[in-house]
């Protein structure tokens, strides 16, 4: 199988499933921006959870043609932005949404790091908006309407979705057709939202800002603290347990959100800890009842 994209003439397919229909595509067909020349190798494809990502992807499992919606959803793993949680958080939700005829795509982005990148701050938002435009410009060879292009994170891959939804306006990636780079819809699953000492997760904050950040940048990446009336319709849950990273992420999130009358809902089980997904198999239902209230999923 090749891609069907004639934009993409050249870029490597990596990988294709017939099952799945997949394909690994690189998210820059050249250079990778804010990059330096490392010896920093990528690890952990085989066991499912990266390391050391430095030509980041997109892998894209296409939904079954009679069961296409239209519907697109980027999926972010976490991982704390020390590792990427690829096939447990990616792969596996990549597939459920593919079945509801959801074009799904995994992002393996760059783990913010001094040694592959001038600017660590930024590398992982730059990975998110590269694959929200690359979606978007090419929708049409995909089969997907570029209004329902959506973004889903977990964890500190919450923390870089609802960064994504709430920094579109500023492109940090070359952006020469001014294409919208603002996510239709957010998904956020056990996010980490703030970077303040009072609701942050210590590991995710000082792996992407350092440990001592300034008090400029703690406010730009408190996503709380971003919100605009202009922030995509959000999906929220968590566990009220959660030792990780403290359901008060979500919330302070949603009544921002709410504050702003941005259409937020939020789903919080009262027990599973962080990774509550890994037992509650049914936890993706009220999603998709809310991707087909909001006609970003139609019902088959």
């Amino acid at each position: 199988m090749t891609l069907p994209l004639a934009a993409l003439t050249g870029w490597l397919v990596v990988a294709s499933f017939a099952a799945q229909a997949q394909e690994i595509i690189p998210l820059y067909a050249t250079v990778v921006p804010n990059s330096k020349a490392s010896d920093v190798q990528e690890s952990g494809m085989e066991s499912g959870v990266i390391r050391g990502v430095t030509k980041p992807t997109l892998e894209y499992f296409k939904p079954a043609t009679d069961k296409a919606s239209g519907a697109a959803v980027i999926i972010i793993p976490g991982g704390g932005y020390g590792v990427v949680v690829y096939k447990g958080e990616g792969v596996n939700t990549a597939k459920a949404l593919a079945e509801k005829g959801i074009a799904a795509f995994v992002l393996k982005y760059r783990l913010p790091s001094d040694a592959i990148m001038p600017d660590k701050k930024i590398g992982p938002l730059q990975d998110a908006q590269q694959a929200i435009k690359l979606v978007r410009e090419n929708a049409a060879n995909w089969g997907i309407d570029p209004a329902k292009v959506g973004i889903m994170g977990f964890s500190a891959g919450g923390h870089l979705a609802s960064t994504a939804a709430t920094h579109f306006e500023k492109a940090y990636v070359d952006n020469a057709s001014n294409t919208s780079l603002r996510p239709d819809f957010q998904i956020l699953v056990y996010p980490v939202i703030s970077m303040r000492d009072s609701l942050t997760h210590g590991g995710s904050h000082d792996a992407l800002l350092g440990k001592n950040a300034s008090r400029q940048d703690v406010e730009l990446f408190s996503n709380e603290l971003q919100v605009r009336a202009n922030t995509p319709p959000t999906y929220l849950t968590h566990a009220a347990d959660d030792k990780l990273v403290d359901v008060d992420n979500s919330i302070a999130y949603f009544e921002t959100l709410r504050r702003q009358k941005v259409p937020v809902e939020m789903h919080v089980y009262p027990k599973g800890d962080h990774g509550f997904i890994f037992r509650h198999p049914g936890w993706m239902d009220p999603l998709f009842a809310w991707m087909k209230a909001n006609n970003w999923l139609t019902s088959n």
